[in-house]
């Protein structure tokens, strides 16, 4: 338990090949909120597998202040940063053993990026929403069913659990958890030293390249999709698509959602998003994208787009631009 006025213990788990980001973005939050705070809210820990350094995935390495197994008051907070090699390869059972222990006995855990992998292999993000890096979150749904994985949320908050999408996400969870402890003033004004948004608009799928547009299935449904990759803006309703494939339409759309795992306009919508993202990138005006990507105008462009990336199109491109364009 803490002490009334002892500072809250954050202890970030740094497994081998941590990716360095994950760590030292939310200690710099907390460490921010302490001196906006005028006061040690925060004791900050960072926790090895074992004695001596860890490298990080960009190859600097990271010295922790202490390491599992060692003596260490309980954590108010104990997050698991990500690691790349977690797709692949899970922690040592004896490192999960310890996770198992540790972590509910802190106020509260979770995870940043792929960190979520980890954490679930101990069974405590069972039944729990959680959400991860997008390009893991279809291994954390389908190595842990019993995981509600929420692809595009960069953090969310399920009882004592909190998890952050990819690498930056962790910021702003953790500037979250301070807005939890300390009040949105001050969690407000450390966004404001850190040059970050206090709610950062959209969620992670603004930044995804999840490979929708990736034909799948047999070949004829396969020629089906190429062409509608390469036509975006032709017509790819549920019939003009089933003629194509000489089908009735009524065949084609339960064989593409027998094999692909949804309709036919749930992926022609996906494609003409991602068509359309990629003419935003380069700089063209929402109207002409519209069209070009078989929206029937700018409004119903807009509605889609701002549905499935939680931005406008007009904000997206925005992103993109240089000195150059604003000028």
């Amino acid at each position: 338990m803490r002490r009334p006025g002892a500072p809250r213990l954050i202890g970030i788990l740094a497994l081998p090949g941590v990716q360095l980001l994950d760590v030292a973005g939310p200690l710099d939050v907390f460490a921010e909120a302490n001196l906006q705070a005028g006061a040690l809210a925060y004791e900050l820990k960072v926790i090895g597998t074992a004695p001596g350094p860890v490298a990080s995935s960009s190859g600097m390495r990271l010295l922790p202040d202490t390491v599992i197994g060692e003596a260490l008051r309980q954590c108010d907070t104990l997050l698991v940063a990500g690691a790349p090699h977690l797709a692949d390869a899970l922690p040592k059972p004896q490192i999960l053993d310890w996770l198992s222990r540790e972590a509910p006995r802190a106020r509260r855990f979770g995870s940043v990026c792929s960190g979520a992998l980890a954490l679930a292999a101990t069974g405590l993000l069972d039944g729990r929403r959680v959400t991860t890096h997008w390009a893991v979150a279809d291994r954390l749904a389908q190595d842990f069913p019993a995981v509600e994985v929420v692809v595009d949320a960069l953090h969310v908050h399920d009882g004592p659990v909190r998890t952050a999408a990819g690498v930056t996400a962790g910021l702003d969870l953790a500037l979250a958890l301070v807005e939890e402890d300390l009040g949105p003033d001050i969690a407000k004004r450390v966004a404001s030293q850190l040059v970050m948004f206090f709610k950062r608009p959209g969620g992670q799928l603004q930044f995804s390249r999840r490979g929708t547009a990736n034909p799948a299935g047999r070949s004829s449904l396969q020629q089906i999709q190429r062409w509608v990759i390469a036509h975006p803006g032709e017509d790819a309703s549920l019939g003009a698509l089933a003629s194509r494939a000489g089908l009735s339409p009524r065949h084609f759309a339960r064989l593409f959602q027998q094999e692909l795992g949804q309709t036919p306009a749930i992926w022609v919508n996906a494609v003409r998003i991602e068509a359309a993202r990629q003419m935003l990138e380069a700089g063209e005006r929402p109207k002409q994208v519209a069209s070009a990507c078989g929206f029937g105008d700018v409004d119903s462009f807009r509605r889609a787009f701002q549905r499935q990336l939680n931005v406008t199109p007009a904000d997206y491109r925005r992103r993109f631009e240089t000195r150059a364009d604003i000028g």
